[in-house]
Parts: structure tokens; C-alpha cells; sequence
């Protein structure tokens, strides 16, 4: 079943009661504003996508003390499936992982229409989204608590990086990044089986594991799990990544996982780099498995680029083997601090 994880508002006649421009939107419709804290109590990052003009929305909005819920908001008269587009840019989202209440029946059929994968709802249903399965939650994390913050504090980042003429690598170095990789513990595997769940582009596999394999993986002799925190100037960023190798003849990544939120930072390449400098250590050699989805082309690349080759051997439907060509283990990026564990 799809998860959504952004829920994108209008105004008029769907978050209040009737039209700014027509003297209303004096009262929130029965049960939106509960709604919208109960989303964002989950993780479920909110938008807004009205036509209207812009000051006035952003006023009434003050005014009922929602501000603050919602991200990079698009307020103008322009077509809502073009809204729609924006707010997908600027928070990396898939059209599929979005969710649009609107009370004008066209309005939904014309975003419908435009992004088709996307789920569209009658603001009739909006006191109840919470309670639909698409928006439901096993385990309210950390991380998940505080994922609007974290939303801006990514917002802040890349207002930075657009305002400094520097190439890529200098500006990296200037958020000061610090890394984290620790053992998974019992405490972190709320968040393991969230990042497994949500996370489809920078996922090596797809391949998503219950609570209780997660348990038992995190206490197996045969395996290496690896969680990441990332932290910089602008705040934390949370546990965004996951690595699992497993010991055998030779040292095999079963699952490299990388939080979209922090896609352009590096962290992918830099846990790759971590599991050269753990097979290293053990003294085997190391391979990986990837699994090709829908989404994921981008990892297969980051393989590639980090000395990854594929081995010429069977394969299971989409599924290859790699193998890490080089001699020595990769280094991680000068930008990066990284504090990691001994294997």
C-alpha cells in the first residue's frame, strides 16, 4: 500500500470556510485544523497550493497559528498541477508519495490529470485523513517528530547553496558536515524499518524487512549494520542512512539506504566508503547486491562512480552482483568528518 507523505491544502472552501475574496475564510472547516496536527504529529510534511493572493492567505493563515505547518506554500492564480510541480521540486518528493484536498471537483481532475500518480481528496474527507491506511503509521520516530524541522533547516541549506557562486565540493565543506555511523541498537529500529519503508531512490535493493528481521540482524555475529546521523551547521538532519554487510568468504552489502532528503551531500558514497574500510580490516574482499527498481538508477551510478564493477556471473531477474576494483579502500570526502565504529 502507498504511504503519503506530503499532503498539499487549498484554501478557500477546504482549510476555512468559504472565499478570502468573497469576504470568508473567517472560520476553519470541522476538524482541519486537528488534521493537520495529527499529519504532522506523524511526519507527514504539508503544503499549500490556492489560489488566491498571496499576502492575504499568508495573513489569514497567521492568524489561525498555521503558519508554521506548512512548506514552501504556492499562492498565486496560476494552474494548481503547476503548484503541484514546485512544491515536488523543492522538497524532492514523488508525485506518488503526495496527496492534494481540494473541495472543486475540477481543480482535483485538473492535477489529477497533469500528475497522474498522485492521490486526490474532496475536502469533505479532510477531517478524516488521518484515519485512511495511506496515512497511518507504525511508530511515530524521532525523527519523524521532528521531520518538518528538519524540511526547513534543508530549505535553509539550499537557499544557501543557490546564493554561492563556489563549485559544489566548497560549498559541501562549508555546512561543516559531521557523520555519524554506529551499530543499530534496539532503540534505532523504529527508524530502521521507517527508512526501509520510505525510502525508494537511494535504496539498493527495495527489498523492505519487518521489525523482528531488523531485531535479529542487529544481533547477528554474521553481520555488520551500520545506522548514520548527519549534523552540519544549519541542525541535525537525523539517522538518514543504513548499511548491512554480511560476513561470508567474502564481505557482501545487502542493503545501502540514503534518505532523499540528503541526496546531494554525498552520504551514499561516503557509507560506501566506510565499507571498503571495514572489508579492509576483516581482510575480505567486498561485492554488493543491487537490485534494480523503478527508482533507484541513481544508486546503481553511485556504485559505479565509487569502483564498483559488475561481476559476470548469473543473475536473478534484475538483480546483479558488484564488486569494489579497487586495491585500497576509498577515502571518505574531504567535506565530511566522519566518526566511525572499528568492524
Amino acid at each position: 500500500m502507498k504511504k503519503i507523505k506530503c499532503v498539499v491544502w487549498d484554501l478557500d472552501g477546504t482549510l476555512w470556510e468559504g472565499a478570502i475574496t468573497e469576504g470568508g475564510g473567517h472560520t476553519l472547516r470541522p476538524g482541519v485544523r486537528e488534521a493537520i496536527e495529527a499529519l504532522d504529529a506523524r511526519g507527514i510534511i504539508q503544503s499549500i497550493a490556492s489560489k488566491n493572493d498571496y499576502g492575504p492567505a499568508m495573513e489569514r493563515l497567521e492568524a489561525f497559528g498555521l503558519t508554521e505547518y506548512f512548506l514552501v506554500p504556492q499562492i498565486h492564480w496560476g494552474a494548481k498541477s503547476l503548484s503541484i510541480e514546485n512544491i515536488a521540486k523543492k522538497l524532492n518528493l514523488k508525485y506518488e508519495a503526495m496527496a492534494f484536498v481540494d473541495d472543486n471537483p475540477f481543480e482535483r481532475d485538473e492535477v489529477r490529470f497533469v500528475h497522474e500518480r498522485i492521490s486526490t481528496y474532496d475536502a469533505a474527507l479532510a477531517a478524516g485523513l488521518p484515519e485512511l491506511p495511506e496515512f497511518q503509521v507504525r511508530f511515530i520516530t524521532e525523527d519523524a517528530k521532528n521531520r518538518r524541522a528538519m524540511y526547513q533547516a534543508d530549505l535553509r541549506r539550499t537557499e544557501a547553496e543557490e546564493a554561492f557562486s563556489g563549485g559544489n565540493d566548497a560549498f559541501l565543506e562549508t555546512l561543516q558536515m559531521r557523520m555519524t555511523l554506529s551499530p543499530v541498537t534496539e532503540a534505532d529500529l523504529q527508524r530502521v524499518e521507517e527508512l526501509t519503508i520510505r525510502t525508494h531512490q537511494l535504496n539498493s535493493t527495495g527489498v523492505t524487512y519487518s521489525y523482528e528481521e531488523l531485531l535479529a540482524l542487529s544481533r547477528s555475529e554474521d553481520h555488520v549494520f551500520l545506522i548514520c546521523g548527519l549534523d552540519d551547521i544549519y541542525g541535525t538532519s537525523g539517522k538518514v542512512g543504513l548499511l548491512l554487510l554480511e560476513k561470508g568468504e567474502v564481505l557482501t552489502i545487502k542493503l545501502l539506504i540514503v534518505s532523499c532528503r540528503v541526496m546531494s551531500r554525498g552520504i551514499g558514497s561516503a557509507l560506501l566508503s566506510a565499507a571498503t574500510q571495514i572489508a579492509k580490516e576483516l581482510g575480505l574482499p567486498l561485492r554488493a547486491d543491487f537490485l534494480e527498481t523503478e527508482y533507484n538508477r541513481i544508486m546503481y551510478i553511485t556504485y559505479k562512480l565509487a569502483g564498483f564493477e559488475e561481476l559476470d556471473e548469473e543473475t536473478d531477474g534484475d538483480a546483479i552482483t558488484l564488486e569494489y576494483a579497487e586495491e585500497e579502500p576509498r577515502p571518505y570526502p574531504p567535506y565530511l568528518q566522519v566518526i566511525q565504529p572499528t568492524a
